[in-house]
Order: C-alpha cells, then structure tokens, then sequence
C-alpha cells in the first residue's frame, strides 16, 4: 500500500515532490484557485490517488468533467499531450492511462442511482436552511417535528410534512397552550416554499429507499477506492438544495461512523465543490454546525476537502482546520483582491526561496503553490508546484458509455423504485377518515334520537301516522259533545222521571186519573 497521494513536483524550480500523506489526510484540506487555473485536475489526481490506495471518494461534478474519472486517457487526445511531457519532466516513469471504478449518483435520477433521504433524518435546521425559512418560521418547523416524534408520525417524504403542517394548523388552538403560538401565516408560508422546493424538483429528494452510507464506503475486486460521483451541473440550478445535501450527508456521515482515532488512512473522503455556496448568508447556527462537523468528523475516519475561489470564503475558524492545501493562482486585479491574495498567503509556513505571495498571484495554469501535513501533523513548507498529470480520462464521458456504466453497477435496481410506505400522510389520511365517520355516525344518531322525539310528541298530541286525529276521553263531559241532540233529551227526562221530582209527577198524574172516575 503506498503511503501518500502523489500531488506534484518539477524540479529545482518547483522544490521538492509533494505527497499528501494517507495518514494526515483525514485532517482535511482545501483546494482554491480562480476560475480556469486547474482546480479541476487536481481534484481529479487526488480522486485518482486516493483511489488506488484503497480509499473511496466522494465528489460533485459541477461541470460534468469529472466523468472522464470512469475512463481511461489517451496519449492521441489533444487534451492529453502536454500530459505526456509534464509527465516526464515530473520524473512519472511508471505513469499510464487507466480508467477507475466509479459509481454515478443523481439527485434527480437521471444521470446516476436516484439519492434520496427522509424529511425526519434531514432535520429542522437543514430544512429550514433549504426553505430559507425565517426563525420564527424555523420555530413552526421545529414544533411539527417535536409533534411528529411524540404522535409517532414518520415524516418520510414532503406530502408527509406538508400534511402535518395543515393538522398543525387545524389544531393550533390546543397545542398553542403547550408549545406556543402557532401562526396561521408562518404555517402558509412554509407551505408556499416546499411548493417553490417542488417546483425545483426536489421533492424525488426526499422519500425511500433513503441512501445506505455504506454504499459509499465500498471497493472494487482489485482493492481500490470506488469513486462516487453525483452529478451536480443540473443541481446547481438549485445552489439551497445543492449545499444542504452535501452538508446533510457530512453529518450522517458524522452521527452514524463509529470513532477510530487516527487511522491509517482514511475510511472516506469528501470533496465539497463550490464550497462558498455553503457559507453564503448562512446564519450563524449553520456555521456552528459545519465547524462542530469539521472538526469532529477526522475522528471518524473522513477527510473533508473543500474547493472554492478563494480561501476567503470559508470562515476561519474553519480555514484553520484545513492542514492540506493546494492554491493555485489568485488574480489580483482589485484593492479587495490584493487584501485576499496578502490573506492568503499569511496562513503559509513561508519558504526562504521566494514570496509566497509572489507565488500565488504568479503560478500559470496546472501550477499550484502547496503546503501538505508533515510528521506529527505539523504543515510542511509552502512550495511551488507543477500538478502531476491524470491518469483518467480529461473531460465528460459520453451518455452510452455513462448508461453502460449504470447497467453494469452492483447498486443497480436498488434505489431505481421509489417506496412509499405507511408514514404520516397515511396515518393523518385515516385518523382523518375515522373522524369523518364518526362525525356522519354521530350525525345520523342525532337524526334518529330527533325523529324518536318527533314520534313521542305526535303521540303525546294523539297523532297517529296515517294523519287521522284520535281524541281521548278525560270526562263526561267532553264525551257527551258527540250525542245528538235527542239522545240527550230522552236521558234526562229518565233522569228526571227516575228522581223524586218525577216520582212527584206521576203520583200526580195518577191521583188526576183516579179522581176522575
């Protein structure tokens, strides 16, 4: 096993050769330059190197250039000739064109293996990073995943969070008394930026399966390094959703490797392309989280690498971090550029040969001023550097041979279909429903408990049915109003006849009688 990653030389001119040591690199480093100066090989060469020594990679490829990785270089391109030269004036007697093993990933699927994570194991701090949520909104975001864990609601995917976020404010009355007020707007306005994340496509970012960090950990037959590469120049139309997800998968990788001190050489490492897009308009408890990571993270066993313009756009207390650094040329054409180039070259171990400044403002294309982790991790002297050439292949391979590639991988098939499993949209749909059959049970209750109230007072007023009014008798009286008029007649005089005023009459009418004759 070789014990460093062969950066550069070139002679007297350029001092000694630089090897970044297995050892030191997990104590990450830092690649800048200007635009068009060679960042791009030297992230290829280090990918290379680490590679073949058995480390796996993990990097962006902004352009789509670093495809070329999977391919082997060729003398007859024009791209590699000067190589061949470079190569020997480098003293490379053994170098040769080769492809590496590589495995091609995609955020949108289209370009790679699909990645994906969970809305729960994003976390609210990055999600409302993505979002670019407000505090007070990122509070809001907070409590729904407080509530999420509490009601064992799994927020797997966007429609899951989206979902809760409307029970939250459905029922923000009640848990308003325990977690604190909860705004109708600031629930709206979450909603309206997982729309905008829709919009960008992506929400396929976000679901199952979620992404195995072991996947990304792997070798090939012959012990190198595989070499996962997400392809990014589409991404980049999405600076937000780019730098959260290379920052969301530095802490998995921080919260779920185990601790091994200072090994060997590295478990993995991690190219951060485009790093000021990290650090742009961060708030402050992001640029905590990067700094907890970046310096916890070596402990793991990865090394982190960042790449950017200018070393001025990675905070310092982050700067101060990164022991393996190659610049290459910084143009000094403004008063603010001067500053950063001065900057620049103050946080060098200086080299009595020549300015280091000098060096950095002066340094031609695929020429770096570099500075790599000594004995007991003590930066060695800044020296003037020509790149060693890539092996690989200079330049984007073509869709067939990327296809082909993707077909013949071993993670083939694994993350292709999407999952949608029982989560809390499922969970919120169905509590929703058997609310919604209760409240029809109930309101069919309450119909029929009216109608049986209906029926007791239509028999408490005599109706029957069929509509016919039936009178109940409470006394004589009231009975004797359906007898004519001649029944009535005919029971009082027997009532009368029958009384002792009738018996008075008839003794009367009888004595007349008798008298008579």
């Amino acid at each position: 096993m070789q014990d460093g990653v062969f950066i550069g030389g070139g002679g007297p001119e350029y001092g000694e050769r630089q090897f970044l040591s297995l050892q030191y690199a997990n104590r990450h480093g830092l690649i800048a330059g200007a635009t068009g100066t060679g960042k791009t090989v030297t992230l290829q060469i280090m990918a290379e190197g680490f590679s073949s020594a058995g480390v796996p990679v993990f990097l962006s490829d902004v352009k789509g250039d670093l495809s070329g990785l999977a391919a082997a270089g060729s003398p007859e391109s024009k791209l590699h000739q000067p190589f061949t030269e470079r190569a020997a004036r480098i003293g490379l007697e053994d170098f040769s064109y080769r492809a590496f093993p590589v495995t091609f990933w995609d955020l949108f699927g289209d370009q790679g293996h699909p990645v994906r994570t969970t809305v729960s194991e994003m976390g609210p701090l990055l999600l409302s990073r993505l979002l670019e949520l407000t505090e007070a909104q990122e509070g809001i975001l907070n409590i729904a995943f407080r509530i999420a864990d509490e009601e064992g609601l799994p927020l797997l995917d966007l429609k899951d969070l989206q979902s809760l976020l409307v029970w939250l404010g459905e029922n923000r009355d009640r848990l308003g008394l325990r977690y604190g007020n909860i705004p109708v707007a600031s629930v709206g306005a979450i909603q309206r930026r997982l729309l905008v994340l829709d919009n960008q496509g992506g929400t396929g970012f976000f679901g199952e399966p979620a992404l195995a960090l072991a996947d990304l950990m792997r070798t090939d037959a012959q012990g190198r390094g595989m070499i996962n590469i997400l392809a990014a120049d589409r991404l980049m139309g999405s600076p937000g959703l780019y730098a959260t997800f290379l920052l969301w998968l530095l802490s998995e990788l921080f919260e779920e490797l185990p601790e091994v001190g200072d090994p060997d050489k590295p478990r993995l490492v991690f190219f951060f392309d485009e790093a000021h897009l990290l650090f742009d308009d961060a708030p402050k408890a992001l640029i905590d989280k990067v700094e907890q990571v970046a310096r916890l993270i070596r402990s793991k066993g990865v090394g982190v690498y960042f790449i950017t313009q200018n070393p001025a756009d990675v905070p310092e207390d982050i700067l101060g971090q990164l022991g393996n650094r190659v610049q290459h040329a910084l143009r000094a054409f403004t008063a603010r550029d001067r500053k950063d180039l001065k900057l620049a070259a103050q946080t060098y171990r200086e080299n009595p040969r020549f300015s280091t400044e000098d060096a950095i403002r002066d340094v031609g294309v695929g020429e770096a001023v570099t500075s790599m982790l000594q004995k007991k991790g003590v930066p060695g002297v800044v020296e003037r550097t020509l790149i060693r050439p890539p092996s690989s292949r200079l330049g984007p391979i073509s869709p067939e041979e990327r296809r082909a590639i993707l077909a013949a991988s071993d993670l083939a098939g694994k993350y292709d279909t999407p999952l949608d499993r029982r989560s809390a949209f499922e969970i919120l749909q169905a509590r929703a429903d058997e609310a919604a059959r209760a409240a029809e049970e109930a309101e069919a209750a309450e119909a029929r408990a009216e109608a049986q109230e209906r029926e007791e007072r239509e028999f408490n007023a005599a109706r029957r049915y069929t509509g016919a009014r039936v009178e109940r008798s409470t006394s004589r009286r009231s009975s004797s109003q359906d007898q004519s008029f001649g029944e009535s007649m005919t029971k009082m005089v027997v009532k009368e006849l029958t009384g002792t005023t009738g018996r008075r009459i008839v003794r009367g009418i009888l004595g007349s009688l008798f008298k008579g004759r």
